[in-house]
């Protein structure tokens, strides 16, 4: 019969995150999302529990600062304490936001059933369940000193290099595991590690850290994997955040099954407005729209921020000192499981194109060479190429694929100004 073997990976939980910017805007919502965050890990912690896996890795940043307070060492100790009581063995390593000095000068003994890697080398364990072995795991935790950028974390961290140093009985485990929490090949910035010097180590899976974005490199046999962060910071991480659940069993694909934890959800939402007559109506278009994306997060409380967009004749009145603030506080009144932390004014004055152009004057010049930027798109890209690199600055990724809605967006604006000056 093939062996098999579970295990949650889980990592960048960030418990003591202070939430310091949306403080500023509702002390209640940070208040909230100061709790979210130790509860999304007591959900890791449940599920672990509920599925009676193997064991559990966590791929650095159990913290959020170097110094974590006393409060935050016992919530995460506790919950290592449940897994040790429901016979799971947690496995980890430190990240950038938890230096291993900090760890071995703060933290008091881990739990018995917990195995933290070494830092500044990589070290190995050898799981064994009712005295068989069945996996060999390998890690390093993140360095306290700035890593070189043209060196890689993972090296020395091989199945073969942990067959020597645990012995001959790490031969007979059938699977491997390797944890590390690095910038792979995705931010160079931080411990990077090649995708193909892991894929050729030994291991069969590698749980990985400190890239917030859920990542699976193969969906049909995942090897290398994010699991992303348990419970969203900010607005950049939207969407559900989670755990991945880990199936390997000899003779068969590996498999990842996502958990999700977070409790509350961060989105981005665009918000058409151009049909709306009043304010209220706008209220009412925004109401849905937090609705449709609190129904894909699986999430009941969510913060969210909107950007209004569309031609519309309520542009002049959006744009009146304080409503905009005002109609980001009815929303915030109208439901208190949502909270608006931003609401962006992108709509624009309807606009007879052709009128303006008909009319020959400064606004048909601007349509004309809008037309043209969007006829030379790949000569307007090496313009942009050229310019960034005569500043020295990198060009961000997304300007070649967005170019066309930027040339929109500036047709738009300027449009907007020339007719707004025209009216007075």
């Amino acid at each position: 019969m093939p062996r098999r073997l579970t295990f949650i990976h889980a990592a960048d939980l960030h418990i003591g995150a202070p939430f310091r910017g949306l403080r500023a805007l509702s002390p209640e919502w940070a208040d909230r999302l100061c709790e979210a965050i130790p509860e999304a890990y007591d959900r890791l912690i449940d599920a672990a529990v509920a599925r009676a896996v193997d064991f559990v890795v966590i791929a650095g940043d159990v913290f959020d600062e170097a110094r974590a307070s006393y409060a935050d060492y016992l919530r995460f100790f506790k919950g290592i304490e449940r897994l040790g009581e429901a016979g799971v063995r947690a496995y980890l390593c430190t990240g950038n936001h938890d230096p291993y000095a900090q760890w071995q000068q703060d933290f008091f003994a881990l739990p018995a059933n917990a195995t933290m890697f070494a830092a500044d080398k990589p070290s190995f364990a050898l799981f064994e369940r009712a005295g068989e072995p069945l996996c060999v795991l390998g890690g390093r935790g993140y360095p306290n000193k700035v890593w070189p950028a043209d060196r890689d974390i993972a090296e020395g961290l091989t199945r073969a290099s942990a067959e020597v140093a645990l012995g001959p009985r790490a031969v007979e485990a059938p699977f491997g595991v390797g944890v590390l929490h690095t910038g792979l090949d995705l931010d160079p910035a931080k411990a990077p590690a090649s995708p193909v010097r892991l894929r050729a180590a030994g291991f069969d899976y590698w749980a990985l850290g400190h890239i917030h974005q859920r990542f699976v490199d193969n969906p049909e046999n995942p090897r290398l994997v994010f699991s992303g962060c348990i419970q969203g910071r900010d607005v950049k991480e939207t969407g559900p955040r989670g755990v991945s659940l880990v199936t390997l069993e000899e003779g068969a694909p590996n498999r990842v099954e996502f958990i999700p934890t977070a409790s509350v959800a961060w989105q981005r939402c665009a918000v058409d407005v151009g049909e709306c007559a009043s304010l209220p109506a706008v209220a009412d278009a925004v109401m849905r729209a937090q609705f449709a994306a609190s129904s894909t997060a699986q999430c009941e409380e969510m913060i969210s921020r909107i950007t209004l967009e569309g031609a519309t004749p309520l542009h002049d009145v959006l744009a009146r000192p304080g409503v905009m603030e005002d109609l980001r506080a009815t929303l915030n009144e109208a439901r208190p499981d949502f909270f608006v932390d931003a609401l962006v004014d992108k709509t624009t004055r309807p606009l007879d194109r052709d009128a303006l152009r008909a009319e020959g004057m400064f606004p048909a010049a601007v349509l004309s060479a809008a037309q043209t930027l969007r006829a030379t798109h790949d000569e307007q890209v090496g313009f942009l190429q050229e310019e960034f690199l005569r500043r020295g600055v990198p060009m961000p990724r997304g300007v070649t694929a967005d170019l066309d809605s930027l040339i929109d967006e500036a047709e738009d604006l300027v449009l907007d100004l020339l007719v707004q000056e025209g009216d007075r």
